[in-house]
């Protein structure tokens, strides 16, 4: 359980969120949704640790993760995925996945064929260009690849920014059910998304963030409409 209590950030002097209380369980995919500029992007650096803390408290399994560095966020197996299709553009696709597992305790590396042939039997299209540079594939391909690198790395919570941004709208359900897949298998997902019907068919839970502040929460089962939730969100 990733938990937020009571907590602000921002950067430098400057407040975007306010008073954020938070709860994600692992094994489920949790909706980010709200307007531009909302502090959406915000909350995922808050969570992997890219900006501190103001105040308030963020805890993994009740450990405190307030004062510590984006590297041993990601060693304790939070794994952020920035927008933008973020991968080493001169590097193989094959060498991009095995990047994912640096700073992995050996006893929790797996072996360079296993990672890879994980992420080629999820995502087929990576295990036809295994040899490719990373700059080579189109945006929903890469978008694929910073995924697989993430998910090398067995991380228990991923933080998604807006995986959709930039993607043909028909690798996005591919790009979907591959969350779906992974919280299936136990571990927790954090999905910010502009999109609201195909993200909403996967999450168990939504958040709605505007101005900084959290305006509505829960299930996917008592939250309101989809046409509410626009309203909500942009009205």
């Amino acid at each position: 359980m990733l938990k937020v209590e009571g907590a602000s950030a921002g950067y430098g002097r400057m407040t975007v969120l306010r008073d954020i209380d938070l709860e994600i369980p692992a094994g489920s995919i949790t909706l980010v949704l709200g307007p531009n500029g909302a502090g959406k992007t915000t909350l995922l650096r808050m969570l992997s640790r890219m900006i501190r803390l103001q105040s308030g408290s963020l805890t993994l399994d009740g450990a405190s993760l307030a004062t510590i560095s984006t590297e041993d966020a990601s060693r304790k197996g939070i794994r952020h995925v920035l927008e933008g299709h973020r991968v080493f553009p001169g590097l193989t696709v094959e060498d991009n996945i095995r990047l994912g597992q640096i700073g992995l305790p050996r006893p929790r590396r797996l072996s360079t064929d296993e990672v890879c042939d994980r992420a080629y039997q999820v995502f087929p299209i990576l295990g036809d260009k295994r040899r490719d540079m990373a700059r080579s594939l189109s945006g929903g391909q890469q978008q694929m690849l910073a995924l697989a690198q993430a998910w090398s790395s067995q991380p228990r919570f991923l933080l998604c920014d807006e995986p959709s941004l930039g993607v043909a709208q028909s690798l996005v359900p591919d790009i979907l059910e591959f969350l779906k897949g992974r919280a299936g298998e136990g571990m927790g997902v954090i999905l910010v998304e502009q999109l609201i019907d195909q993200p909403l068919a996967v999450a168990d839970s939504l958040v709605v963030i505007k101005q900084g502040r959290i305006v509505a929460q829960g299930s996917r089962e008592v939250m309101p409409h989809r046409d509410e939730l626009v309203e909500m969100m942009l009205g």
